[in-house]
C-alpha cells in the first residue's frame, strides 16, 4: 500500500498533522498517586487477541494470571512482595491482580497488559482528536494490598 506514493486524499499527497503536544488529561494526585501504563503483555499477545487469542501455541506462552509490574521502591513503600495480591483502583473501576516487582517500570508508574478486558475499564476515556485512537496508556490509579 502506498508504494506508488499515492494517498487517499484529493491531491493524492500525504497530509501530516502537526499539533502541539499536550499533557495527558489525567494526572496523578494524592488520592491516585500512580500512573497506570498499558500495553502488550507478552510477545504472544497482539492487540485485542482477536486472532492470537485463538492459537493454542501462543496460549502456552501467555502468563496464566494477570500481573501488575511495580517498581521495587514503590513495593517497599507499600509493603508489597513479589507475588502478593493488590487492588488497582481508578476513578472508573478496580481489579485485583498479582504483583510482579521489576525495574522495568519507573517509580510512580505501574504497568498492566491491555489484553485482560478489566484493564481497559480502569483507563481514562480520551482519544486522539485526529486519528480517534484511544489513549489507554496513561491513567491515575492507587494501589491497596488485597
Amino acid at each position: 500500500m502506498f508504494a506508488d506514493g499515492l494517498f487517499f486524499t484529493a491531491d493524492q499527497r500525504a497530509k501530516f498533522c502537526f499539533v502541539k503536544p499536550e499533557a495527558p488529561p489525567e494526572q496523578r494526585s494524592e488520592e491516585y498517586p500512580f500512573i497506570l501504563m498499558t500495553g502488550r503483555g507478552s510477545s504472544a499477545q497482539w492487540h485485542t487477541e482477536s486472532r492470537t487469542g485463538k492459537s493454542a501455541v501462543l496460549a502456552k506462552m501467555t502468563p496464566l494470571e494477570l500481573m501488575l509490574d511495580l517498581n521495587p521502591m514503590d513495593a517497599d513503600k507499600l509493603g508489597l512482595r513479589d507475588g502478593a495480591k493488590v487492588r488497582v483502583i481508578s476513578k472508573r473501576a478496580e481489579l485485583t491482580t498479582m504483583v510482579r516487582i521489576t525495574n522495568c517500570v519507573s517509580a510512580g508508574e505501574v504497568y498492566l497488559p491491555m489484553h485482560d478486558g478489566r484493564v481497559n475499564q480502569l483507563t481514562h476515556a480520551s482519544f486522539d482528536p485526529h486519528s480517534r485512537q484511544p489513549s489507554y496508556k496513561h491513567s491515575a490509579v492507587r494501589l491497596q494490598p488485597a
